[in-house]
């Protein structure tokens, strides 16, 4: 099993898509001689599904097919050579992974068949065992549906640890500590812009473009800002995904 897990989809002042993982990205496209991805966009809400799919192929340097222009959207999770899940808004995407029958297909794609699993954003979150910890708002009416569940642990893309002046709401870390505090068995994995988790097998890698590390969170423990990669891969259960 290969999986992709992205805080973003672009870094500030980048124009390009996913170029703090191309490298690792282009180095598991080149060792599975992938030709072709499936895109699901759902996420998107004020943007252009096709041009994101014509967008990602250049960048990838591969045939990109958004999902919506397939008769069964089962039928293309099933003959896919590798799965991108955009950004966007994480209860919007969730709720039509549903509505379209994809959770499961998507399991098996992924856990069966070793097809890789790119996701950022909204694509990040659902993902891991639930949506709970998505900075996005409910934009329907919807309940919290249970998520695609290919990561063991809660993530926190976009987390940013900095307090805005004048800003008098809660800071993510207040908000991740609420989390933890009604859910005190679970875990958070903060990733930061430009970061992500690269998970190939048993074996658990975190990158960052931008050279900074994760933050994790759980109720009454402390976890230092220079948690090791390799702790985080021994401390991490991937057997069971």
């Amino acid at each position: 099993m290969e999986v992709f897990l992205l805080s973003n989809g672009k870094l500030s002042g980048n124009p390009d898509w996913l170029s703090y993982a191309k490298e690792r990205l282009d180095v598991m496209i080149e060792k599975r001689a992938i030709c072709s991805a499936v895109l699901i966009a759902y996420a998107v809400i004020q943007g252009d599904h096709e041009q994101r799919a014509k967008e990602l192929g250049e960048a990838l340097g591969i045939r990109v097919t958004n999902i919506e222009r397939f008769n069964s959207p089962v039928q293309a999770i099933e003959n896919a050579e590798c799965i991108l899940v955009s950004g966007g808004n994480t209860w919007l995407l969730n709720q039509l992974l549903h509505e379209n029958g994809l959770i499961v297909p998507i399991q098996r794609a992924v856990r069966e068949r070793n097809i890789p699993y790119i996701g950022w954003s909204a694509g990040c979150n659902v993902a891991t065992p639930s949506i709970r910890t998505t900075n996005d708002m409910p934009v329907r009416n919807t309940v919290v549906m249970p998520s695609i569940g290919l990561f063991p642990i809660q993530i926190n893309p976009h987390y940013i640890d900095s307090r805005i002046s004048g800003h008098m709401g809660e800071t993510r870390d207040e908000r991740l500590a609420e989390f933890c505090a009604m859910n005190p068995e679970e875990i958070v994995i903060a990733l930061r812009e430009g970061s992500g988790l690269h998970i190939d097998g048993e074996e658990l890698r975190y990158f960052s473009g931008k050279n900074e590390g994760f933050k994790i969170f759980q109720h009454n423990k402390f976890f230092p800002e220079q948690f090791e990669t390799k702790v985080l891969a021994n401390w991490v259960p991937l057997r069971c995904i």
